[in-house]
């Protein structure tokens, strides 16, 4: 599952090398215009960290896991760790589904 996370992660990171390439300047300036004061990024480097954040919190859930079995982890360290990991996935589930429904949205829409 993991793998399969890391696969999106690495999508992102060229669809960010195609945006930077292809001339995407109007994109990105309205793009960063909309970004928080001092934090100028494009929406690829959004994704792009989330997703990076996404597996970094699986991947220390899975090592809480494993040292909770042996019993170098007590009890609420390895829930914690999981229910934070839960919530990364539940978030990147939300967001996919968005972007699904406003591409199908976008789709649909007459030319």
């Amino acid at each position: 599952m993991i793998d399969a996370i890391q696969t999106i992660s690495a999508a992102l990171s060229t669809v960010k090398d195609v945006a930077t390439t292809s001339g995407a300047s109007s994109a990105r300036n309205v793009l960063g215009s909309a970004a928080t004061a001092g934090a100028s990024q494009s929406f690829a480097d959004v994704m792009g960290n989330m997703a990076a954040e996404m597996t970094s919190s699986l991947k220390q859930s899975e090592a809480a896991s494993l040292q909770g079995i042996r019993g170098e982890a007590n009890t609420r360290e390895v829930v914690d760790a999981v229910m934070q990991a839960e919530q990364s996935l539940q978030t990147a589930i939300a967001i996919r589904d968005k972007v699904v429904s406003a591409y199908l949205e976008i789709a649909r829409m007459p030319i």
